[in-house]
C-alpha cells in the first residue's frame, strides 16, 4: 500500500520507483499483487503518467493513515527501548522500603522521568511467582546465607545479592550481657526468646544460626514486627534476634549489640525474569539497589 501511495502522489510508476528506490518493473509487480488481492484496478493510464482509480484514492488514503501509525509505533518503540518511557513493578517488603527502594526509585525517576514505577508491598516469602508470571518486573526475596552474588531461582527467575542483612541481639536496659561489645549467640541459649519472625526464610536465618551455636531458642511470645519485639524485649519478657535494616528507632528500654560465634544473616536478593530482556530502567533499578546494598 504504501507503494501504491508514492505512484498516487508522484503521478508515475518510474517517478514512485525513484523515489523508493526500486525498479520500475518492481513496483509494477507490487501493485498487480495488491490490484489482485483487492480484486479492481488502483491505477488507470493517463498519457505518460498514471491516476487512481475511486479504490486506488480509498486505499491511499489507508496508506496514510496506516504509514503514521507505523511512524508513530516506531517513535514509542524508541522511546521504550531507550528508558524514556514504559513501567517498572517492583515488589519489596518493609525493611527493604527505606534503606534499598527508596534511593532506586530516586535514580530512576532522576535517569527516566518518563517511566511509571509501580510499587507494591509484599510478603518476603514467595513473591517470585509475581515475576515469574510478568505481573512484577522485580522483586525483593530473602534466602538462607550463602555464597556468590548470583543464584538460581525458580522456572527462569534469577536472583541478584544485594546484601547480607546481620541480626543483632536486642537485650533488657541492664541484662547481664549488656555491658558486653559483642554477645556470643550460645550464651543466649539458656534466655527466654521475643519471636521477632514469623515462619519462613528470615526465622530459617536465625534458627540456622542457633542450630550452629548448639541450641534452639525457647520462644516465650511472638510479635508481628519488629518494633512490637523491642517493646517485648524492654518489658523484660525475653531477648529477641532483629535485623540490622529492620532495627529503625530503637526503644530506650533495650539495648543492641553485634552477635557472633557464628552471625546470623539473613540475604537479600532481587529477583528478575531470565529470559526477558533487560531495560534501562531496570538496569537502572538494579544498579541502585546494588550500590545502596554495598555491592557496587
Amino acid at each position: 500500500m504504501q507503494m501504491l501511495r508514492a505512484v498516487v502522489t508522484s503521478g508515475s510508476v518510474t517517478a514512485a520507483a525513484t523515489r523508493l528506490g526500486y525498479t520500475p518493473s518492481a513496483v509494477s509487480q507490487q501493485i498487480a499483487v495488491l490490484e489482485k488481492e483487492a480484486r479492481t484496478p488502483l491505477l488507470e493510464r493517463v498519457g505518460r503518467g498514471v491516476r487512481p482509480t475511486e479504490a486506488g484514492l480509498l486505499l491511499t488514503g489507508y496508506a496514510d493513515v496506516i504509514g503514521r501509525q507505523v511512524a508513530e509505533a516506531e517513535t514509542a518503540l524508541a522511546d521504550l527501548r531507550a528508558g524514556r518511557t514504559g513501567r517498572l513493578a517492583v515488589r519489596y517488603f518493609a525493611t527493604a522500603g527505606a534503606a534499598l527502594v527508596a534511593p532506586a526509585v530516586a535514580r530512576v525517576r532522576a535517569e527516566h522521568p518518563g517511566v511509571q514505577i509501580e510499587l507494591k508491598l509484599i510478603d518476603p516469602e514467595d513473591p517470585l511467582p509475581d515475576v515469574r508470571e510478568g505481573r512484577a518486573d522485580l522483586a525483593l526475596v530473602v534466602r538462607p546465607e550463602g555464597n556468590g552474588t548470583q543464584a538460581a531461582g525458580a522456572d527462569g527467575v534469577r536472583l541478584v545479592r544485594l546484601l547480607d542483612d546481620p541480626y543483632l541481639a536486642v537485650l533488657p536496659k541492664g541484662h547481664p550481657l549488656a555491658g558486653r561489645r559483642t554477645v556470643a549467640l550460645a550464651d543466649l541459649a539458656e534466655e527466654p526468646w521475643v519471636g521477632s519472625e514469623w515462619p519462613g526464610p528470615c526465622l530459617d536465618a536465625q534458627l540456622s544460626a542457633c542450630e550452629a551455636a548448639g541450641f534452639r531458642p525457647r520462644f516465650v511470645v511472638e510479635s508481628e514486627d519488629y518494633v512490637t519485639a523491642q517493646g517485648f524485649v524492654a518489658a523484660g519478657l525475653g531477648v529477641s534476634l532483629v535485623p540490622r535494616l529492620g532495627l529503625g528507632s530503637r526503644h530506650p528500654g533495650v539495648v543492641v549489640r553485634e552477635v557472633r560465634r557464628p552471625e546470623p544473616v539473613r540475604a537479600i536478593f532481587a529477583a528478575v525474569r531470565e529470559a526477558v530482556p533487560p531495560t534501562p530502567a531496570l538496569d537502572s533499578f538494579l544498579r541502585a539497589l546494588r550500590e545502596a546494598g554495598g555491592g557496587e
